[in-house]
């Protein structure tokens, strides 16, 4: 009886050890079929990726070389798989790429972008550098270090740009000759309306004085006609002198910025009957245009728009350089306004001086708001020593 129970005991034990062991073949099938299965959804990811994948080891061999670096680099992938990674970075950056592998390793970090501080570039089969966009990560398996490059070929990126920035230099240019043609169209109406308007005028003037005074005996009518002749001449005199100031102020091209920055501040007064003050600073401010014109008309159209919108009491004026760069600063303490008045439809006179900045390499910059005055502040960069 103990032999029977014995003998039913081990078949019992025999079957509950090969139930066992079917189900750990049955487990370790399954978790096979799902490595494997992970393996090919892994490669298929891999081989759609629109960006080059490359993994090396330790030693910057390539282990992995996806379809996308295979187009990228113009290499096979059985070619580049053993291959050092030096083979595709020009060579006058491989020392300092493999250093910078070395250090991410070390660096504790689990992924970098790769090039913030300069160009990354790589190198195809056929010699041509090229530049890219990469991240690098790495990973550690059975003791071992592996690192991936995630890179993205943007040769057409890199040439849009330069395009952009040759297009925008061309526009400068031609905006910057455009400035300096208008300016010389100015002046040269300027001079025609000081010199032969203005002189005519005068003549007419001295003309009307004589026949005054040389006339004989006139009638009181006659003396009256003749008054409001010369008053008719005063003013037409005048407004010749004010349009030809204007346009272009002579003294601008006569005496210099400082001149006609201390002319216009007194005329500003004098018109309007608002204090202003003008602070200058030590250092040399007399500029060759365009520097000196754009100071000018920025500080001519900020006087205006003071004059015009701001109600102010008090006008401060400042022009100093500072750090390689010509600072102007016009403050006033009226009505102020808030930033949506300042793109009204059909108002230009902001766009028009951050284009004359711009294309100095400067800018303008305005703070207001209601009740709280405005502030305009040109920067343009001018080169040390720069005199007319």
């Amino acid at each position: 009886m103990i032999e029977v129970n014995y003998l039913l005991l081990a078949a019992t034990v025999a079957l509950v050890v090969g139930s066992a062991a079917a189900l750990v073949l049955h487990m370790r099938r399954r978790g096979m079929k799902r490595i494997e299965s992970g393996e090919r959804r892994l490669r298929g990811i891999l081989e759609s990726a629109m960006d080059a994948i490359i993994t090396v080891d330790e030693r910057q061999n390539v282990v992995l070389f996806n379809a996308a670096a295979e187009e990228v680099f113009g290499w096979r992938r059985n070619e580049a798989i053993g291959a050092p990674l030096d083979g595709f970075i020009p060579e006058r950056f491989r020392s300092g790429h493999r250093e910078l592998v070395r250090r991410f390793g070390e660096s504790g970090e689990s992924s970098r972008r790769m090039g913030h501080a300069r160009v990354v570039m790589g190198l195809r089969r056929n010699g041509e550098e090229f530049p890219i966009e990469a991240s690098i990560s790495h990973t550690s398996e059975g003791g071992s270090r592996f690192y991936t490059v995630i890179l993205r070929d943007v040769t057409e990126r890199v040439r849009a740009q330069e395009a952009l920035k040759r297009s925008q230099a061309e526009i400068q240019s031609l905006a910057l000759a455009a400035n300096a043609a208008r300016e010389q169209e100015k002046s040269r109406i300027a001079r025609e309306l000081h010199d032969e308007l203005g002189q005519a005028l005068t003549a007419l003037k001295i003309d009307v004085g004589w026949l005054r005074e040389n006339g004989g005996k006139p009638s009181q009518e006659r003396l009256d006609k003749l008054a409001a002749m010369q008053q008719l001449l005063d003013s037409t005199v005048a407004a010749a002198r004010r349009i030809s100031a204007d346009l272009r102020p002579m003294m601008l091209d006569d005496l210099g910025l400082v001149a006609a920055c201390e002319w216009l501040v007194e005329n500003f007064t004098q018109r309007t009957g608002i204090p202003c003050e003008l602070v200058m600073g030590g250092a040399e401010l007399d500029l060759a245009d365009p520097h000196a014109t754009t100071v000018f008309r920025t500080l001519q159209e900020s006087l205006t728009n003071a004059a015009k919108h701001s109600n102010a009491m008090q006008v401060e004026v400042a022009l100093e350089r500072e750090d390689g760069e010509i600072v102007l600063t016009v403050s006033d303490n009226g009505a102020g306004y808030s930033p949506d008045e300042a793109h009204k439809p059909g108002s230009f006179g902001q766009i028009g001086l951050r284009e004359r900045a711009y294309h100095l390499g400067g800018n303008v910059t305005f703070d207001s708001a209601p009740g709280k005055g405005t502030r305009v502040e040109l920067r343009i960069p001018v080169p040390e020593g720069s005199k007319p």
